[in-house]
């Protein structure tokens, strides 16, 4: 069931609604393990509503008074309580905002959520294979507001609003007093964005990774990640999304493509087509001259007997072998972190399936991919594959897939996210979790 909200972008149309852009969770290919169902998806889309949702701060109450309670209880009414002690609660009224478009994301299920995102896993487990972890990613992680006119300016604000249309930051959660005398603060575990430098090309530079406060103020990074103490405020730059934001939830990371950008991305047919033209080219493993092919686009549990693996320390390609080793494939795509020796070169290292990459989202155009599958290479090289880097600066709590789409899309490897929160080989293994705090459920 949706909310009214929910229900308030319109499919029955004739005309096309504005799309503002699309969020899209990284570590999957196309879809989640276990299938798209509902609002838990792989990308969500933000598209025009057909009444305006957004909200905007009005009135500031110092609680305990009458009307900071009425704020409170009212339903229909938005509000943000700062609790600054047990005896002193700050109770900020939002009312609406014509000109703005609200969506919510989070661990949630519940019905102010439009975009509901759990926990990453590892690319070669669906959920039902890991061991259940109390997520880190908040049940209202934070809200998206989308200008309903041109240029349609999207802005990141941390933390939603509850089924009573409420946040509540509680006495340990980071607040203060702005300059201007309004309330501000950071969630438990923080929303961390970066954005691409000079745009989202083949050229760009990843930026830095800054946390972004309830009422959007950016801010570095604390020293942990539920630090009670707030970084420095960072007077030059903003919470609006760019092509290729970066948005990191403590357990989940998910990059924002503006409706331009996504524009200019291929269409699965067009994938589709380029899987095919490498088939055809009919690569060989380099030791076994077994010729290698890739599955079809959509991931199978099952890994294909033809199917090119890769010395993720080395970058040799190979077609699956079991010398040094005596497990199955399905075993082996299964093992986390084990090592096997590569038979050209002796390195030691992760020994794991390729897999193209069908998330159109995540390429910058349509154009031919890169020159290391045409033809074939015989080894991914570190300036073919993004994942083959690590950066020891990456935000806390990374925990993404093992997997190396070949097909590595110019909008990873050359914007930097593979200096941000995906790990390489040198750093696959998830980064300790005890710089964040489990949220409740």
């Amino acid at each position: 069931m949706f909310s009214a909200e929910q229900e308030n972008i319109s499919t029955a149309s004739t005309k096309v609604p504005v799309k503002y852009g699309e969020l899209i969770v990284l570590g999957y290919n196309g879809s989640l393990p276990n299938g798209d169902r509902g609002r838990r998806k792989s990308r969500f889309a933000l598209s025009k509503r057909i009444k305006a949702n957004g909200v905007k701060p009005s009135t500031v109450h110092f609680a305990p008074t009458p009307l900071a309670v009425k704020a409170i209880s009212n339903k229909d009414q938005h509000s943000i309580s700062y609790t600054l002690s047990r005896a002193q609660t700050v109770v900020v009224e939002y009312t609406s905002d014509s000109n703005m478009d609200m969506f919510q994301i989070g661990r949630s299920t519940e019905t102010p959520i439009d975009f509901v995102v759990t926990d990453t896993v590892p690319g070669s487990q669906s959920n039902s294979d890991t061991q259940s972890v109390q997520s880190t990613i908040s049940r209202f992680a934070c809200r998206i507001m989308c200008q309903r006119s041109p240029p349609y300016t999207a802005r990141i604000y941390a933390a939603g609003f509850d089924s009573s249309k409420n946040i509540f930051l509680g006495e340990k959660a980071a607040k203060w007093k702005t300059s201007d005398g309004q309330m501000d603060g950071l969630t438990t575990n923080g929303v961390l964005v970066m954005h691409p430098r000079h745009g989202f090309t083949e050229d760009s530079k990843p930026g830095l990774w800054r946390e972004i406060s309830v009422c959007g103020n950016v801010f570095t990074l604390r020293e942990t990640r539920s630090a009670q103490q707030r970084g420095k405020m960072v007077e030059n730059e903003t919470n609006e999304l760019v092509d290729g934001s970066l948005i990191d939830l403590c357990g989940a990371t998910l990059l924002w493509r503006t409706a331009e950008g996504l524009s200019r991305t291929p269409t699965i047919k067009h994938l589709e087509a380029l899987r095919q033209e490498l088939n055809a080219a009919r690569p060989q493993c380099p030791v076994g001259f077994n010729t290698l092919a890739f599955p079809s686009m959509r991931r199978k549990e099952v890994v294909d007997e033809k199917q090119p693996w890769v010395y993720l320390n080395c970058g040799h390609v190979h077609g699956y072998h079991n010398w040094d080793n005596h497990d199955s494939p399905q075993q082996d795509a299964r093992a986390e972190g084990r090592e096997r020796e590569c038979p050209m070169c002796r390195a030691r290292g992760p020994y794991v399936p390729l897999w193209l990459g069908c998330e159109a989202g995540f390429y910058l155009d349509a154009a031919p991919p890169h020159p290391c599958v045409q033809p074939l290479r015989s080894r991914v090289l570190r300036e073919d594959g993004g994942l083959l880097e690590s950066d020891p600066t990456a935000p806390w709590n990374t925990h993404l897939p093992r997997r190396l789409p070949l097909l590595r899309p110019a909008a990873e490897w050359r914007a930097g996210l593979h200096q941000t929160h995906i790990p390489g080989p040198s750093g696959l293994e998830a980064l300790p979790r005890d710089t964040s705090y489990p949220m409740s459920s």
